[in-house]
């Protein structure tokens, strides 16, 4: 299943952050031919745009160009360094809508112990800590591919680290590469999924959680087909929500 990811995509320039607002504003004033038509198109206060081309000026340099008198009265337009910083900003739009879609992963089971907010869940998967509902007695567990983290069997966080993460050892069954990133299915172990669901012995069925993750990691983790490895997710990443419970 995938879901879309919300993004707000912006490039941080000295102490300045560019945003869509401000690409917007460099594209009307281009379009427009004057700071005071952008300002018109686009429903603004043409004294808060000028503010704001200052700002980004004193950051990044000249962007916009005056002229002034001459047969058409004059007018603004943009400088090289403008255009620049649109296509830089179109790329990283891109390179976000790239992974704008991400895959979940949901498993489901009895909760059969609480520790405050956090649930132990026992699924398919085996037992997952993850934020569940005070009333919850069974509850799905949805994992987002980019709340996965992959390691080296030997480099597995400790259970007494810092912040409380669930592991699931397995072996990389797939990888889907994009420009940035990869898509990569983990097959869980067996052993793993001990203490899953009442009836379930786990034969002849594969449980698959997915994860993404940037081409720098899959280099230093050498991940292809067939490598052990380890997945781990933070409790608070992964969310539970009340099912019916199995129990009759």
């Amino acid at each position: 299943m995938t879901i879309e990811k919300d993004f707000d995509p912006f490039l941080q320039i000295e102490d300045v952050a560019v945003d869509r607002s401000d690409v917007e504003m460099l594209r009307a004033i281009e379009e427009q031919g004057s700071l005071s038509g952008a300002a018109e198109a686009l429903d603004r206060s043409y004294s808060r745009l000028q503010q704001r081309v200052v700002a980004l000026e004193e950051a990044i340099g000249p962007l916009v160009e005056r002229t002034r008198g001459g047969a058409d009265g004059g007018g603004s337009s943009l400088t090289d360094a403008a255009r620049d910083l649109l296509a830089r900003f179109d790329r990283l739009v891109a390179a976000y809508e790239g992974v704008a879609r991400v895959d979940e992963t949901v498993f489901s089971g009895p909760v059969v112990d609480r520790d405050g907010e956090l649930g132990t869940v026992a699924t398919e998967a085996g037992k997952i800590l993850a934020v569940v509902p005070d009333d919850a007695e069974a509850a799905s567990v949805t994992i987002r591919s980019d709340a996965v983290s992959l390691h080296a069997p030997s480099d597995t966080p400790r259970a007494e680290a810092t912040s409380v993460r669930n592991r699931f050892p397995g072996t990389v069954s797939w990888l889907e590469a994009g420009d940035a990133v990869v898509r990569v299915g983990v097959a869980l172990e067996a052993a793993n999924r001990e203490g899953g669901e009442d009836g379930d012995d786990g034969e002849d069925e594969t449980t698959e959680l997915m994860a993404l993750v940037t081409r720098r990691s899959v280099e230093a983790l050498d991940l292809d087909p067939g490598r052990s490895i380890v997945a781990s997710v933070k409790a608070t990443a992964a969310r539970g929500v009340v099912t019916e419970s199995n129990g009759g």
